[in-house]
């Protein structure tokens, strides 16, 4: 076999075709050998070989105790690797139907799925319990293959749920009935008709799976032609049908999942443990599954989430939002906590893979042992689990005007805003509060302040940020009206589209929502909160004199720069003062932006966040009051600024949770980095146990804890080689430390260090 180069550069295998739907047989490994040679050469490696994935998360965490197989560890170790990632390839193959000119984009994208379903290469791993991959590097890169660099669809949860429970074939029904009814016009009907030749397309998809299997199946040891058979049976009733066991229940979710991702849609999962508990339930009362085994086939889904890893990413090889929710309440007020919640943790525990992070939603009803398998997992590091305080997220959607029992249904966006799954087309606006504040202290001008007392100044400020809101409600005006933008397969999947003939970017869906975010408010806070008592109540300095000092970056100041960082105490020490500064910010930041709730068709609910962004911001920030120079990296989200929360992190989360987060529907993060050693043994687990049940009672949003050492940040940034998978919570997702670059590293590293 040949070695070839793809347009990215990445050597790849060339490959086997064969059948009359053009199938390809990716071989990983084995120097490209037909598929079932090489699930038989991978059989045969040497049985004692321990790789370096395996030999760091032993010694990372040694009290995990080992449920799963050596098998699912060996092709975990694979993934960790990269090894799948680095062969994803370019379409090599003619697609130039695809972007005939004059066509309509919904049709165009229904013949790229086709042109994908033919034509991408296949992927199968030795003993894999769930079939199915993607495989196509433009897919990583958040395009949409054979579309000529079109971005494809992320910042979404789709509503995976309602087609599972009715299939391809119910999905295909509810179009033909919409097209019987008539009244769509040439945009619906070219919708819908790009819509049925996704549903072709993923059939046909499956369709190669199963031939290829078969083919696999013939000079097959027992074992493996048995689970060949199993798979080809299984895949012979789902997606097209709605599953009938466990078995059937996770490959259709991973089907339904897997068609999406080589098409480039970047979509959370959901509520994975809602979907499946049932028919868990179900099959282990009839005898026919083991919770071990049930454990196992969970633990190969995770696994298939690793195949991008690998791919360059500057925030990280798991950014892909494959955000999993679990817990909480389902519309009716019942408690979804299940067999499959705590088999999923099981399974995370064990094989700390990051790239599906988890957010568990805690509230009334949740039972007491699952806060603890919370902790207990939380401890080991890495920041995949997080939690919601659905107390507070659904008393906030349901002021904001969702319906009781949607906003009970609530999951995130692939990150941590909060939508209504399958009903939501769903994009956010960053923005910073910081130059704001600099605009109302008129830094970048020049000019004179004239303020007597420091209402004056803040009310200035608030004007500020009024005029900039407005620009940003007036764009939304417009927002969610492009039909051209491809996304028919996305548009199925979202209630509302199939009925009003018009795409997930076209307001087609239930509720087109944009976010308004603000970051830095923290920051802002602090700074007022030294301007209000240095200049006004002490009268130490004069306004305009601090103003000049800091136009000039605190030059030739760093006296008064180190009085001001260790001298005040800022949000985030369980200060009432400070904590009051920081009210009064969050709540005329949410009173403006909330002020429009919905206009012109798109819901505008407003949040905290910088996902990262305080690194592109810093260059761009002046200096603040509470101490910080240009090119320092500040606040993350809603969390205090860097270094300045010094009391713990119950002071911490006592700051935070004076906020009343009902006022930012779109959310809010606290994030926690607390020492590795204050959460050993019983007594750690019990103070975990402990920082959630405040953060639930006294009404936190959305909090992540990363357990991890410094040093051992610096360690691993210095030597990378000596930390293969070292997790880290980045923001909505969890990121390998050593696949961050420096400035996102550093960030991670300089959050203050707690003892819990």
């Amino acid at each position: 076999m040949t070695m070839e180069k793809n347009n990215s550069g990445i050597s790849r295998r060339s490959f086997i075709r064969s059948s009359a739907l053009g199938t390809v047989g990716l071989a990983l490994g084995a120097n490209a050998l037909p598929l079932s040679a090489a699930s038989k050469t991978k059989a045969s490696a040497a049985p004692d070989e321990k790789s370096l994935y395996s030999s760091w998360r032993s010694a990372q965490m040694p009290e995990v105790p080992n449920r799963l197989s050596r098998h699912i560890h060996e092709l975990a170790d694979e993934g960790f690797s990269g090894k799948w990632g680095h062969t994803l390839v370019t379409p090599d193959w003619d697609f130039s139907e695809v972007n005939e000119a004059g066509v309509d984009a919904q049709i165009r994208y229904g013949r790229a799925a086709l042109s994908v379903a033919k034509n991408a290469p296949l992927r199968f791993l030795p003993g894999e319990l769930v079939v199915g991959s993607a495989s196509l590097l433009p897919a990583a890169q958040h395009l949409i293959p054979c579309m000529n660099g079109t971005g494809s669809v992320s910042h979404t949860t789709l509503g995976f749920e309602r087609v599972l429970n009715i299939g391809y074939k119910g999905l295909r029904e509810e179009i033909d009935e919409r097209l019987s009814r008539g009244g769509l016009d040439q945009q619906g009907l070219d919708l819908l008709e790009g819509m049925k030749m996704s549903i072709d397309a993923a059939l046909i998809w499956n369709k190669r799976h199963i031939d290829a299997l078969e083919a696999m199946k013939a000079g097959a040891s027992k074992e493996d032609a048995e689970r060949y058979s199993m798979q080809i049976q299984t895949l012979s009733r789902v997606p097209e049908n709605p599953p009938t066991s466990f078995r059937e229940a996770v490959q259709m979710l991973w089907s339904l999942y897997c068609f999406h991702r080589p098409m480039g849609n970047w979509s959370g999962l959901g509520r994975v443990d809602r979907m499946l508990g049932g028919f868990l339930e179900a099959d282990l009362k009839k005898g026919e599954i083991t919770m071990d085994e049930a454990r196992e086939l969970i633990a190969h889904f995770w696994v298939k989430g690793m195949e991008w890893i690998g791919v360059p990413n500057p925030s990280g090889d798991a950014q892909f939002y494959q955000n999993v929710i679990l817990g909480g309440i389902d519309k009716n007020c019942r408690e979804v906590t299940n067999d499959v919640t705590y088999l999923i943790l099981d399974v995370v525990e064990e094989l700390h893979i990051s790239d599906y992070p988890i957010a568990v939603r805690i509230g009334d009803k949740t039972p007491e042992k699952l806060f603890r398998r919370i902790a207990e997992v939380q401890r080991f590091g890495g920041g995949i689990v997080s939690v919601y305080n659905e107390n507070v997220v659904i008393d906030g959607l349901t002021k904001f005007g969702y319906p009781l029992e949607e906003a009970r249904e609530y999951t995130n966006d692939g990150c941590w805003e909060c939508i209504i799954p399958g009903k939501t087309t769903f994009i956010y606006w960053p923005s910073d509060m910081v130059p704001v504040l600099n605009q109302a202290l008129k830094l970048d001008t020049g000019e004179k302040l004239d303020d007597s007392d420091f209402d004056s100044l803040y009310a200035r400020f608030v004007k500020c940020l009024e005029a900039d809101v407005k620009i940003r409600q007036d764009v939304l005006d417009n927002e969610y009206l492009n039909p051209e933008i491809p996304c028919a397969l996305v548009s199925m999947f979202v209630e509302g589209c199939v009925e009003s003939g018009r795409s997930y970017y076209n307001r087609g869906s239930k509720y087109s929502v944009k976010g308004i975010h603000y970051g830095g408010v923290s920051d802002v806070a602090n700074s007022l909160l030294v301007i209000k008592k240095l200049v006004f109540e002490d009268k130490y300095i004069g306004l305009n004199d601090f103003m000049a000092i800091l136009r000039n970056n605190w030059e030739g100041n760093e006296g008064l720069r180190r009085l001001v960082q260790n001298r005040f105490t800022f949000y985030g020490n369980d200060d009432a003062e400070a904590d009051a500064m920081m009210g009064r910010v969050f709540d005329d930041y949410t009173s403006i932006v909330g002020q429009i709730k919905e206009r012109n068709g798109v819901k505008r609910p407003c949040g905290i966040s910088t996902f990262g962004r305080e690194i592109d911001w810093r260059m761009m920030r002046l200096a603040l009051a509470e101490g910080s120079r240009v090119g320092d990296i500040l606040a993350t989200n809603c969390s205090p600024t860097p270094g300045s929360d010094r009391k713990g992190p119950t002071s911490a989360l006592n700051s935070y949770c004076k906020l009343d987060f009902t006022k930012s529907p779109n959310g809010a993060t606290l994030e926690l980095k607390i020492l590795p050693q204050s959460v050993k043994g019983e007594n750690g687990v019990k103070a975990m146990v402990s920082l959630l049940k405040t953060f639930r009672e006294k009404g936190g949003f959305y909090m992540h804890i990363d357990v991890v050492d410094t040093a051992t940040l610096i360690d691993a940034q210095m030597h990378p080689e000596k930390y293969p998978n070292l997790p880290v919570r980045v923001a909505g997702w969890s990121a390998r430390f050593t696949t961050l670059c420096k400035e996102w590293q550093d960030m991670v590293i300089q959050r203050t260090q707690q003892l819990c």
